[in-house]
């Protein structure tokens, strides 16, 4: 008879954490409101900084990860044409997912019309930025200092960069075996460096839905509840309907076992709504987990993570017709084709822009010639979705990736296919260094 409790996985751990901080923050706000105690030693205390140390360590991982990872995958690639076909299907696949999601978007919310008899009253002015033209983004792809770019976590510079040095690396013969070798422990010690963080996941997560929810204000979800409700909905057919047909159609993988390797993924991205503090658990997920070789998810991770926004491009299309809807404005069949069309080529013209949702919809509106004031309308909401926005989007990144790794026959279908594959990787043993080993 097995005495030994049976542990609880990673994936029940997050959970937990995540369930307990929204629990926790709602009997905060309701019992605890008027308490100045709690708010500035508990919330603003331990909550904020425990959730910021979370998102501090993820983020502190990102450039390290891209960048060794993929200098070892393009330094392990037999030719420069193999890097051109798997760029070529990468950036189809990811420009063919945004333009079905803004079309998703645009159909659902011209069928439901969530903006119909909307009340204008909460419209203020709201001022965007600029947004760069595409020549500019391409330029700025191009770092004149890599460890500037590293720096300041240019994640677009840094893939440029790292891509390079991979084929003068591959290019190198014997110095470049020996430096090619480097990376690869190099990268095998970072990903213990990941396995470390989601251990402590749990905590990190309970902190971050523990502060959200002591100040989410639940009055704008239920004024805008049509508009919630609609854009939810879409972000969930797409990211439970669309990937998987996707997933099903171009693999023939099963979308379940996909779906339930993903779920400690989706669970960071939804708690940090950010694609690129999620960058190491979902590279951590596509290769320890899903199979695929470090050679393409080091490639498609991060690049997914800088300009696959389906999620935020569904946002676009739901907001564009609840705001024309609310300002009594008809769009055309040919401002509908406008909108799929800005939004998708908007998703690699502004990557890598801070704020970048709120501009790309700045530029869609502009285009059709809605008023932007309107985006105001829906900012008082826009935080939770854009967790659910987050957790579309590193799905959608993961997708791609299998569906990539797949084409190429850099797939361990074996691994996928294994409930337990990765893991004894996200176990964390110390082995210390002693002078017989």
């Amino acid at each position: 008879m097995n005495t030994q409790k049976k542990k609880m996985s990673l994936t029940g751990r997050v959970i937990l954490g995540m369930v307990l901080g929204i629990l926790t923050g709602f009997v905060i706000r309701s019992l605890f409101a008027e308490t100045s105690f709690v708010y500035e030693y508990v919330v603003n205390g331990l909550f904020d900084v425990g959730g910021k140390i979370f998102i501090a360590s993820l983020k502190m991982l990102v450039v390290p990860l891209v960048f060794v990872s993929l200098v070892c995958g393009t330094s392990s690639l037999n030719d420069i044409k193999t890097l051109g076909r798997l760029g070529g299907k990468t950036l189809a696949f990811y420009l063919a997912t945004t333009a079905l999601a803004i079309t998703l978007a645009l159909t659902m919310a011209t069928i439901f019309q969530p903006g119909t008899g909307a009340d204008l009253t909460a419209a203020t002015s709201f001022a965007s930025k600029e947004a760069p033209s595409l020549g500019d983004v391409i330029i700025g792809m191009f770092p004149t200092n890599p460890i500037s770019a590293m720096a300041q976590g240019n994640t677009l510079q840094i893939i440029v960069f790292a891509i390079l040095f991979g084929i003068a690396i591959s290019a190198a013969g014997k110095p470049g075996e020996r430096i090619s070798a480097m990376f690869t422990d190099l990268n095998e010690v970072i990903m213990k460096l990941v396995a470390l963080l989601m251990n402590i996941a749990p905590f990190g997560v309970f902190f971050l839905m523990a502060k959200l929810f002591t100040s989410l204000g639940l009055d704008a979800i239920f004024n805008l509840f049509e508009y919630f409700l609609v854009l939810t909905a879409t972000l969930l057919i797409h990211g439970l309907v669309t990937y998987t047909a996707m997933l099903k159609l171009f693999t023939g993988l099963s979308p379940k076992i996909f779906l339930k390797k993903m779920e400690d993924a989706i669970m960071f991205a939804f708690s940090t709504a950010s694609s690129n503090a999620t960058i190491p658990v979902t590279m951590e997920t596509a290769t320890k987990r899903l199979g695929v070789s470090n050679k393409i998810a080091s490639f498609t991770v991060p690049l997914g993570a800088t300009i696959n926004m389906d999620g935020t491009a569904i946002m676009q299309g739901v907001a564009t017709v609840f705001i024309a809807q609310a300002f009594n404005i008809d769009l055309t069949m040919s401002d509908y084709l406008a909108v799929i069309m800005t939004a998708t080529l908007a998703s690699i013209g502004t990557a890598g822009v801070p704020g970048v949702g709120l501009i790309m919809l700045a530029m869609v509106l502009n285009q059709v010639g809605l008023p932007i004031e309107g985006i105001a309308l829906i900012m008082g909401v826009d935080r939770l979705l854009d967790m659910i926005r987050t957790a579309v989007n590193i799905t959608g990144d993961s997708v791609v990736t299998c569906i990539v790794a797949k084409s190429e026959n850099e797939m361990d279908i074996k691994r996928f296919n294994d409930p337990r594959a990765g893991e004894k990787d996200e176990e964390f043993h110390l082995h210390p260094i002693t002078k017989n080993s």
